[in-house]
């Protein structure tokens, strides 16, 4: 059937090919006949005394048309083109190589008295009845009209026909866009589709269930909220880093409400015609309004509801602010008595337009924050299921290992994973796949075919040395995993630490931080009396610590309790600082002092445990892989928080 159906619409086109093609024909062809043949003025002379024109037309005083007899048209007197004496004249000769064709020559004149009074005196010398005509009007009637464009307008009208051929009942042809392009392009589910998704399948997150779980109760039984004079919310805005589970909610609902539910993205409203994202919103709501109660679901709202005023040339139509416009119409104007639910999603809510906030429009604001750790918990639960896991897999150890992880990062951790003990040939996933899987995904693809120079060799592993022992000497400073000096996605060496999970980060704690990250250099520096450029991620990490305790947590003497930040993310679009000159020169000079001051901290550090630094250098360059004992039997036992001291003895 389907190659029936393709087969017919083959041949009708081939079919509206060859009519265009003989359409076109006909065209050049006429265009070809009907042209005037060019002459000069001393040709039309010649032809006249001989008594060959019937007729001449002076049109706008400049161009003349002329008419032959009909006994000339056809027969010129001409003798052998083979011989040049048989020719009467030159001017005879011309004639016959212009073109030997009936209808009318023209030419063009310069002075009209001029030639009539020379056309009249060989008139009368050689007794013509040739007539003469003028015409200074323009001359167009019905049938030349049609003549010049009606070929044109037919070819237009076949063309049409074709793309109308084309588009399909339904509207889902190939040129059906054209007729449709100011249509939302929501997709509909209500009761019919099977979404399988529900809240039972959306691990942690409980604030932002309850919250949406409300609404959804609303849609169900909203007599409970109505009798005690309660309103249904008009919107509720899901904000949270990527990855975070904000559209995984939004199927939730979808599968819960069993309530007609449209589901688009910011972009479908942009387009590049002026007026389709307004009449897109328009259409959107109209489609809502007729299957409400329903909710709306509008994904990476930012497309279309960034602050307006803001980066916009000035004079310029923004289209995005007529649809944002419009939006905000729809969902507070003087319709407001409509059971649609907006439901929307973001990563950007610094940028959203202040209107499109406030409470009648999104009434709720709904943070969705990285999981903390009995969430990761609930979501490695979720991702397990569908393993095969060996017996020993602990999921608190892979939660612990996990810290500032997203539930997209999880879902990452576990396929990947998978993957893993696949490429091992193994039948079940093990604690070290799932290892491996979390190295893989922050550090990169191993390169152990790397070529590196024993002297770079060399460096490296006393920058990594650097950096591990520090970070087990001081304090506040991340407790050490494993150090290795083997490749990593972009990096010679890495160290991976185990981040103590806190809600505050005190001064001291920020500077024992800082102190580690500079320790790579200032072991090259005590070790080889040079540095590299091997701690350019490093030095970006500290810079960005340092200006944040001075410029934005007020942590600093010189600068007092004074914070430069500004929330509302406004500081995009400003050409100019939130401080002076001099300010500005007093927080470069405190960065530069603090950086300064942990960076002789940390030689001093190293330059009393040198010894120790070389043996671990040693060890590093020796095994590759250093973990958290080999540390302990060279720098002794260090105490560590509860929490993190139960991760490390499992680890």
């Amino acid at each position: 059937m389907i190659n029936k159906k393709a087969k017919n619409r083959n041949n009708f086109f081939w079919i509206y090919a060859v009519i265009l093609a003989i359409f076109l024909g006909i065209f050049f062809l006429k265009s070809f006949f009907s042209n005037p043949k060019k002459i000069d003025q001393d040709t039309f002379f010649e032809i006249l005394s001989k008594g060959k024109v019937e007729k001449i037309i002076v049109k706008h005083k400049e161009i003349v048309h002329v008419f032959l007899k009909k006994e000339f048209n056809n027969d010129l007197i001409i003798k052998d083109k083979n011989h040049k004496n048989n020719w009467f004249n030159e001017n005879e000769k011309k004639i016959f190589l212009i073109q030997q064709k009936p209808l009318q020559y023209e030419f063009e004149i310069g002075d009209l008295q001029f030639f009539q009074r020379k056309f009249e005196k060989l008139k009368t010398k050689y007794d013509l009845d040739t007539l003469i005509d003028f015409k200074n009007q323009q001359e167009y009637t019905l049938t030349k009209f049609l003549l010049d464009y009606g070929i044109f307008f037919l070819l237009l009208i076949i063309f049409w026909i074709f793309i109308f051929r084309r588009i399909s009942p339904t509207g889902s042809g190939p040129g059906s866009q054209i007729f449709n392009i100011g249509k939302s392009k929501a997709r509909l589910f209500d009761e019919n589709d099977d979404i399988k998704i529900t809240f039972k399948d959306v691990a942690g997150l409980e604030g932002a269930k309850e919250e949406v779980q409300e609404i959804v109760d609303f849609l169900k039984n909203h007599n409970r909220y109505t009798k005690l004079g309660g309103k249904i919310p008009k919107g509720a805005l899901l904000i949270g880093p990527p990855g975070t589970g904000k559209t995984l909610l939004a199927k939730a609902v979808a599968g819960e409400a069993k309530v007609p539910f449209f589901s688009l993205s910011g972009s479908d409203f942009v387009e590049m015609f002026v007026g389709v994202g307004a009449s897109r919103v328009r259409d959107l709501f109209e489609k809502a309004k007729e299957k409400c109660p329903c909710i709306i679901f509008i994904d990476e709202i930012d497309a279309i509801g960034r602050a307006r005023g803001k980066s916009s040339i000035a004079g310029s139509n923004d289209e995005r602010e007529n649809t944002l416009n419009q939006l905000l119409t729809e969902m507070d104007g003087f319709e407001t008595q409509t059971n649609v639910i907006v439901l929307a999603a973001t990563n950007r809510s610094d940028i959203l337009d202040k209107a499109l906030l406030r409470p009648g429009r999104f009434d709720r604001t709904i943070l969705v924050d990285p999981p903390e750790l009995s969430e990761r918990k609930e979501i490695f639960r979720v991702h397990l299921k569908k393993l095969v896991l060996s017996k020993n897999i602990d999921i608190n150890f892979l939660a612990r290992q996990t810290p500032g992880f997203s539930g997209a990062d999880i879902a990452n951790v576990c396929n990947e994973s998978a993957l893993i003990a696949a490429r091992k040939n193994r039948n079940k996933i093990r604690n070290q796949d799932f290892l491996d899987a979390i190295d893989r995904i922050i550090g990169g693809l191993e390169k152990k075919n790397k070529i590196i120079k024993p002297n770079e060799k060399r460096r490296i592993a006393y920058h990594e040395a650097g950096h591990a022992a520090i970070s087990w000497l001081l304090e506040h400073a991340s407790p050490l995993v494993k150090v290795t000096i083997v490749p990593r996605g972009r990096s010679l060496g890495s160290a991976w630490y185990l981040p103590e999970e806190r809600q505050l980060t005190t001064p001291e704690q920020m500077k024992d931080e800082i102190c580690s990250l500079l320790a790579g250099r200032s072991a090259e520096e005590i070790i080889f009396k040079t540095v590299s450029t091997g701690a350019l991620n490093d030095l970006e990490r500290v810079t960005k610590q340092a200006q944040s305790m001075i410029a934005i947590f007020g942590l600093n003497d010189r600068i007092g309790n004074i914070s430069y930040y500004d929330s509302t993310g406004q500081d995009e679009f400003s050409f100019s600082k939130p401080y002076s000159e001099k300010t500005a020169q007093i927080i470069d000079e405190e960065i530069f002092k603090m950086i300064t001051e942990q960076y002789e901290r940390a030689k001093k550090i190293l330059n009393d445990n040198k010894k120790k630094l070389i043996i671990l250098a040693n060890e590093l360059l020796d095994k590759e892989v250093l973990f958290r004992d080999d540390l302990e039997k060279i720098f002794g036992k260090r105490d560590f928080p509860d929490e993190i001291g139960d991760l490390l003895e499992d680890n």
